[in-house]
């Protein structure tokens, strides 16, 4: 048994502390918000944001970040990604050598192009940082459906501390050393997914869905490798299995807010809509930026930078993406004959 702290009370931070509660660990929730944090404690379930998953009577909830914070051996990093640094910056003194991070947010922040993990590290001294990622809906992981998912770490003794702790039944986990292709595809696709969105908006169908899955995941695997990432991370369960889960799915606050946008509403109309933070909206100027600092042609990426931020229309992006210059698929590959 770990004592484990779980700092953001959203649907993805209660449905992890359901999973470590499971699991026999003692968990403590941390919120910045009272009105959640007596709800969660009197009703035992999040009504908003996870209605029907009872939580443990075991499970601790608090305002107090301290409480959430010091004495424990793993301390989850579950906000949204705006607010990771003002909560980095919050248990930087609390923190103690030997304690492990494990950042669960999707995000590059905009300002300084740091993936979560990385900015973490700038803030808080002398502690492992790693990361969990992968295709794992809060609303599925919370009802205890079979879900896959993997744990980065540069140490590997750190990333397996992470899979015994959460690994039961119906969460597996594997581990990677691939700390930053694993962040790379966590907030990479959500970007992608608005564009999946959008299409739907549209009423696009399966075939375009697809193409944009597997172009998507081209500008992704491109943009990770040359920022140092490694192919088979992307090609794997937080790369590709986040993205499919992302694009398809109706629990994808991504997908959702990129719908609404197809269909003709605003980018703030959406968000107000779903009722959430949409992390791909977050992370598409710092993708774009990337890019350009890498020279890796993103397409896609810039088409929903247009559309969010350049007042373009869903509709107009779409057709520019399908009349591009002709390609082949491969460049790498040799013809027989020319």
């Amino acid at each position: 048994m770990s004592k484990i702290g779980v700092l953001g009370a959203g649907s993805w931070g209660i449905a992890l502390a359901t999973v470590l509660d499971t699991n026999g660990n003692d968990v403590t929730v941390w919120s910045t918000i009272e009105d959640e944090v007596k709800m969660l404690s009197e009703k035992r379930e999040h009504t908003s944001k996870l209605p029907g998953v009872k939580l443990g009577e075991k499970i601790v909830f608090t305002t107090d970040i301290e409480k959430a914070v010091v004495g424990k051996e793993i301390i989850v990093m579950a906000v949204p990604s705006v607010f990771v640094r003002s909560t980095a910056e919050k248990i930087a003194p609390l923190v103690k050598e030997g304690q492990i991070v494990v950042d669960v947010a999707k995000g590059i922040e905009e300002d300084t192009l740091l993936p979560m993990t990385e900015l973490i590290e700038s803030i808080v001294k002398n502690v492992d940082i790693a990361i969990l990622s992968g295709p794992s809906h809060a609303e599925e992981v919370g009802r205890k459906m079979p879900t896959t998912i993997v744990a980065g770490s540069k140490k590997k003794s750190v990333a397996e501390k992470i899979q015994q702790t959460f690994m039961n039944e119906y969460f597996r986990v594997y581990t990677s050393p691939d700390v930053l292709g694993i962040g790379l595809g966590g907030s990479l696709k959500n970007v992608i997914a608005l564009a999946a969105g959008m299409a739907d908006g549209l009423g696009c169908g399966d075939n375009t869905k697809a193409a944009l899955i597997t172009r998507g995941i081209r500008e992704i695997s491109a943009l990770a490798i040359a920022m140092g990432a490694c192919a088979e991370t992307v090609e794997g369960l937080s790369g590709m299995g986040d993205l499919i889960v992302t694009c398809a799915s109706v629990h994808s606050r991504n997908r959702k807010a990129g719908m609404l946008m197809g269909q003709g509403k605003t980018m703030k109309e959406a968000t107000e809509e779903v009722q959430m933070v949409v992390e791909g909206i977050y992370s598409a100027k710092a993708a774009k930026a990337l890019s350009e600092k890498y020279n890796v042609e993103t397409p896609i990426i810039d088409s929903v930078n247009q559309v969010l931020f350049e007042d373009r229309s869903v509709k107009e992006c779409l057709n520019e993406l399908m009349n591009r210059d002709r390609k082949s698929e491969h460049t790498h590959l040799k013809w027989e004959e020319q």
